[in-house]
């Protein structure tokens, strides 16, 4: 069985969910629980994976992202705050989706290089930290482990700022609306320059603090 196979199912607010992906540096699949959960801050570290950074859908801004990312990643750390990774994830018919139809690139297809955490990012990545598989731009496993949890702060960085960052940003806001919801502009990026501005524009609007 491949190490990132499901392994189990929880009843949530959203109906079934899958469980929270936790593992160590190989991806070892274990459950977790989201009641334990007492931290004032996480990190939410967003589809920084191969295939966005200098794969299928990569471009130089995103590989320019992952000093300062690791930064983050270490510090939170030492901090002892919560870091998350969500990972885009696809299957062999990613091309019969909505989203294969409208973005024909396939791309962080499960089990593959391209799906993998890059670089220093996946060192950084401990046994402790939480992950969560999407298979669409935001996560409402994601939301759902928020909105129980007790985070004061949630901050964002990852790939890319105008679509899974800006989506789960929202999300995270949605769950937590007394909570600080922060998207780093110095730790996101686009492919589209102008979208991203616009992208960073549209979540102050949102009263989510871009710094």
């Amino acid at each position: 069985m491949n190490i990132w196979d499901q392994i189990g199912y929880v009843p949530g607010i959203f109906g079934v969910s899958p469980i929270v992906v936790r593992g160590d540096k190989t991806y070892h699949v274990v459950t977790t629980s989201m009641e334990a959960n007492t931290m004032k801050k996480a990190l939410v570290v967003v589809d920084y994976q191969n295939d966005f950074v200098t794969g299928s859908l990569g471009f130089p801004g995103a590989v320019e992202l992952e000093d300062r990312i690791v930064d983050k990643i270490l510090e939170n750390h030492r901090n002892g705050c919560e870091v998350i990774f969500t990972l885009d994830t696809h299957d062999e018919h990613y091309s019969e989706t909505q989203e294969g139809k409208k973005l024909p690139v396939p791309h962080c297809i499960k089990g593959t290089k391209g799906w993998e955490l890059y670089g220093r990012v996946a060192v950084c990545c401990e046994d402790t930290d939480t992950k969560f598989e999407k298979n669409a731009f935001g996560s409402l496993e994601l939301a759902e482990y928020l909105a129980k949890s007790k985070f004061k702060t949630v901050e964002f960085v990852g790939l890319v700022s105008n679509i899974c960052v800006i989506s789960n940003a929202v999300l995270a806001k949605a769950a937590l609306p007394e909570a600080e919801i922060v998207v780093d502009s110095s730790c996101t990026a686009s492919a589209d320059g102008e979208m991203n501005r616009h992208a960073l524009e549209i979540m102050k609007g949102l009263q989510i603090n871009v710094v």
